[in-house]
C-alpha cells in the first residue's frame, strides 16, 4: 500500500471517528475498549478494496459493531471475576469525543445509568437497542449491519426496551435538577445530616460502587434510603475523611462530581433522579477507569 493510499484510508476513518467511537463506547461501556475496536477497524479498512465500498460510514459502522459484539461476548467470562459491581468508564463530554450531543436521545444513550442497565441485555439486544435508540437507524439498516432480518431486529428492540422500561422510568430528571440534587446530597453527606440525606433519596434507591478491587468500595449494591445515607455520611462526612475536594464535571453528558481524597484517591459520583428524589447513585473509583479525567 502506498503512503497516499494509507493517508486516504486514515482520512476516511477520521471523518467518521466521533460517531464510530460513540457507537463502540455505547456498546462496550469502556472508552479504552472502544478505542481498541476503532484501531482494529482501521486495520481492516486498510485491507479492504475501498473503491468497492459505496458508503464508508455504513461499512465502518458494520465493522465496528461486529468487533464490539465480539468483545462483549469474550468479556462475559472475565466479568464474573470482577471485584464488586461493574460500572461503565466515566467519560468527560465537555467537549465530547463522540461529536455533538445535540439531542436528548444522544445524551441519554451515553448516561452512566443507561450503560449500566445495558449490561442486562444480550449482545444482539444491546446492539439493536443502541443502533435504533441512539442513532435512529431503521430496522432494515440494522439488519444489514448485524446480518439478521428486519423482523428479528424489531423483536430484539422490543424485548430490550421491555427489559429496561421499569428502570428507565426512574431517571427522568433534567441536568439542572441532577446538579441541584448532587450539590444538596454532597453537602448533607459532608455535614453527616442523615435526616436530610434520607429525605433526598427515594426509599427504593440503590447505590453502586466500582472500585475494581483497586480502591475501597462497597462489594455489593447499597439498597434503601437509610443505608445509602449512612454509607455516604460515613465515607464523606467530616468525621469520616475530612479534606475531600469536590469538582463539578460533565461526564457522559450529565452533571457529575470528581471527588479527590487527600491521599490522591479519586472517585466520580453521578446520579439518577425522578420526582425530586435520587433513585440511583454511581460511584466509580477504579483508577483504570479514571485516566481521562482532569488532573
Amino acid at each position: 500500500m502506498t503512503l497516499s493510499a494509507a493517508t486516504q484510508a486514515a482520512g476516511a476513518l477520521t471523518a467518521h471517528r466521533p460517531m464510530l467511537l460513540g457507537l463502540a463506547y455505547r456498546l462496550l461501556g469502556s472508552l479504552h475498549d472502544a478505542e481498541d475496536v476503532l484501531q482494529e477497524a482501521y486495520l481492516r479498512w486498510l485491507d479492504v478494496d475501498r473503491e468497492s465500498v459505496a458508503e464508508p460510514r455504513r461499512y465502518l459502522s458494520r465493522v465496528v459493531t461486529r468487533l464490539a459484539l465480539d468483545r462483549l461476548r469474550a468479556r462475559q467470562a472475565a466479568r464474573e471475576t470482577y471485584v464488586g459491581p461493574w460500572l461503565p468508564e466515566p467519560v468527560p463530554t465537555d467537549p465530547s469525543p463522540f461529536g455533538p450531543l445535540d439531542s436528548v436521545e444522544l445524551r441519554d444513550s451515553l448516561s452512566t445509568a443507561l450503560l449500566h442497565l445495558l449490561e442486562r441485555l444480550t449482545p444482539p439486544e444491546r446492539a439493536v437497542y443502541v443502533l435504533h435508540t441512539a442513532f435512529a437507524l431503521p430496522y432494515a439498516e440494522i439488519a444489514e449491519l448485524l446480518d439478521r432480518s428486519a423482523a428479528d431486529c424489531r423483536q430484539l428492540q422490543h424485548r430490550a426496551a421491555a427489559r429496561l422500561a421499569d428502570e428507565r422510568r426512574r431517571f427522568t430528571a433534567e441536568p439542572a435538577e441532577q446538579k441541584r440534587l448532587l450539590d444538596a446530597f454532597l453537602a448533607a453527606a459532608h455535614e453527616g445530616d442523615l435526616a436530610r440525606l434520607t429525605d433526598l433519596v427515594a426509599a427504593d434507591a440503590t447505590a453502586w460502587s466500582d472500585g475494581g478491587g483497586r480502591v475501597s468500595a462497597a462489594r455489593n449494591p447499597v439498597h434503601g434510603a437509610d443505608r445509602i445515607a449512612r454509607f455516604f455520611a460515613g465515607i464523606y462526612g467530616r468525621r469520616g475523611r475530612p479534606g475531600v475536594a469536590a469538582e463539578p464535571v460533565e461526564l457522559n453528558g450529565a452533571p457529575a462530581l470528581l471527588l479527590t481524597w487527600p491521599t490522591g484517591v479519586r472517585y466520580t459520583l453521578a446520579l439518577t433522579a425522578t420526582d425530586g428524589r435520587i433513585t440511583g447513585l454511581y460511584l466509580v473509583g477504579n483508577p483504570d477507569k479514571l485516566t481521562r479525567l482532569p488532573g
